[in-house]
């Protein structure tokens, strides 16, 4: 398997449905470079939601404690258009974003400068205000060249403490938390 997703099924190859390309389209292309491939590249495909893990908890209680905040939270994600609706389904706080870039949607991802122009544009975001997180350094670097704050993810109890040292998270959580959450 890992020679399967280190060869054929790359991460280069996967960028690309990231930035819009159609998976039948990226399916068949990648058939005719490995027909010998064909049942396990059709499978990547078909099986791509048992390949999504879990949340991470402590992050999304980070984000559960951000609702509570008077912070606006957007998402900025590379991700394919067409599997972006699985995980939306699967993950439950997705929906509690006030929005969602995807690259895939928009042909643009991270750390192209106009996938963050078109995040700040669309959704009316001050750059200079706004703290963006990633677990990929070349995104955290793109953010703050485009002016923003940006925090690179380790994991949640690091990233709530980042958030308290920039002031937007309370040192110790609220006693009672969620009881103000927006849906």
């Amino acid at each position: 398997m890992e020679r399967f997703l280190a060869e054929v099924c790359t991460p280069a190859w996967n960028a690309e449905q990231d930035a819009g390309r159609p998976w039948t389209e990226a399916v068949e292309l990648l058939v005719q470079e490995y027909p010998q491939e064909r049942e396990r590249i059709e499978a990547y495909h078909a099986r791509w939601e048992e390949m999504l893990g879990g949340a991470i908890d402590e992050t999304v209680e980070v984000l559960r404690e951000l609702q509570d905040r008077p912070v606006r939270l957007f998402a900025l994600s590379n991700w394919s258009a067409e599997t972006f609706p699985i995980a939306r389904r699967r993950y439950p706080f997705l929906g509690w974003f006030d929005g969602i870039v995807i690259s895939g949607e928009v042909g643009i991802c991270k750390p192209d400068e106009r996938v963050f122009r078109h995040l700040i544009t669309t959704h009316t975001i001050e750059p200079e205000t706004t703290v963006f997180v990633d677990d990929s350094n070349v995104n955290v670097e793109a953010a703050r060249g485009v002016g923003m704050m940006a925090i690179p993810f380790t994991g949640g109890r690091e990233l709530r403490e980042e958030l308290v040292q920039l002031g937007v998270l309370e040192a110790a959580p609220a006693a009672g938390r969620g009881a103000g959450r927006r849906s």
